[in-house]
């Protein structure tokens, strides 16, 4: 009987088929299922209808509406897709005349820079309203809260002093801007308790800073801000100054220049001036870089007039080598600022408003919003065109060119 003869099977030459079965197998795993389809909602929702975008399934809308010079009312204009919610930006139509005066946008109206030094967290005061001294500058946490509330429901915005100045009001249309200052970096201002276990600062609530944060919260729509005017003790807590700062500028806040120790202009030499001015300036920039602000508010509000000999050296000097620019200085005043477009703004010269109570009498918060109702800065919502009243046009300054004028109905 003949030997059968053994065959030996090389698996190796079955390795490129065995792969190419895997292969096949990938590739067609999974094609039974139904994938869903790659939108791109910039490119196939943005300029339709918003009831387009409705008929998604599987999608959360967050809607935002704004006027547009562009779309018609309803019609979408911007999407970002946060992973199946989506924020969406919709038009409620082209802005006319015929809004600008039922908004009585008025983009030459006045400015309320308001000024405030401590907030104090006490219930007895024997002065007036929420004034905790006699003049009105220290003021309690509880009437800061309704200062707060208070701009709010008449209609007021919080904008940057620096953006003021550089003329950006980046307001709602209808709504007008207002400006905080704290003077002095008073402990009270961002009072500090302690840390949190994550290191961060825990933040006093009664105090300016934990007032505006708790009022960031209940309304955000309101860009909470204000800024802070320091001298060298900074807040005058050591052990945290340098984390406070950085908490402020990180979280909306700006640091401006208050001098090094309070310096009434009128008392001191133009040496002098440059040095506590300079020396603060570069204080803060070695600190800050280029976030902190350069604007100057002045202590005692003086010197009182432009014409004196130390001005120019508030404005720009020299302290042991080191050049500086202040690019606004602020005045201890009474009534709101003009516009920004106003051929009369003078940001090296600027009023502000004593956040305080006086029967509405003297400029109080009271007079000034009364007043305030007769030439109010309203916005157009477009920070960059300025619309101004026919009647107001003498009063813009001439360097602006993206105008728009509106009659008036008579």
């Amino acid at each position: 009987m003949a030997k059968r003869k053994k065959i030996k099977i090389k698996y190796k030459n079955f390795l490129p088929i065995i792969f190419i079965i895997i292969l096949v197998i990938i590739l067609t795993r999974g094609q039974d299922k139904k994938e869903e389809p790659i939108i791109n909602f910039q490119k196939d929702y943005v300029g339709k209808e918003i009831s387009e975008l409705q008929k998604l399934e599987g999608y959360k809308i967050i809607e935002e509406r704004q006027f547009s010079d562009i779309y018609d009312k309803n019609i979408i204009i911007d999407i970002k897709d946060n992973n199946k919610e989506l924020n969406v930006i919709v038009s409620n139509g082209k802005i006319n005349d015929d809004l600008y005066r039922e908004k009585n946008v008025n983009e030459l109206g006045n400015v309320p820079i308001m000024m405030y030094h401590g907030i104090i967290d006490t219930e007895e005061n024997k002065y007036t309203g929420g004034n905790v001294d006699k003049n009105g500058y220290n003021r309690t946490s509880k009437a800061f809260r309704e200062d707060l509330e208070f701009y709010y429901n008449n209609g007021y915005r919080m904008i940057r002093l620096d953006d003021y100045v550089d003329g950006i009001i980046d307001v709602e249309l209808g709504f007008s801007p207002i400006i905080l200052t704290f003077d002095d970096g008073n402990q009270n201002n961002f009072n500090v308790l302690g840390r949190n276990s994550d290191g961060s600062l825990q933040i006093d609530p009664n105090s300016a800073v934990g007032i505006l944060e708790e009022f960031k919260k209940k309304h955000p729509d309101m860009h909470v801000t204000a800024t802070f005017f320091l001298m060298d003790n900074l807040f005058n807590q050591k052990e945290y100054n340098e984390d406070i700062i950085k908490f402020l500028i990180n979280n909306g806040y700006d640091i401006g220049n208050h001098t090094t120790n309070h310096s009434d202009f009128t008392k001191i030499s133009i040496t002098k001036t440059q040095e506590v001015v300079g020396k603060m300036h570069q204080k803060l920039g070695d600190l800050l870089g280029d976030k902190y602000t350069k604007i100057l508010a002045l202590p005692f509000g003086s010197p009182y007039k432009k014409s004196h000999e130390n001005y120019p050296y508030i404005l720009k000097g020299n302290y042991n080598g080191f050049e500086y620019e202040t690019k606004a200085a602020l005045r201890v005043g009474w009534e709101p600022e003009v516009s920004p477009f106003n051929k009369n703004f003078d940001k090296d010269f600027l009023k502000r408003c004593r956040a305080y109570d006086n029967n509405g009498k003297e400029f109080d918060i009271e007079m000034v919003f009364k007043n305030l109702e007769k030439n109010r800065y309203v916005s157009d919502g477009n920070k960059d065109l300025i619309v101004i009243k026919n009647s107001d046009k003498s009063k813009l300054n001439e360097k602006y060119e993206n105008i728009h004028i509106y009659e008036e109905v008579k």
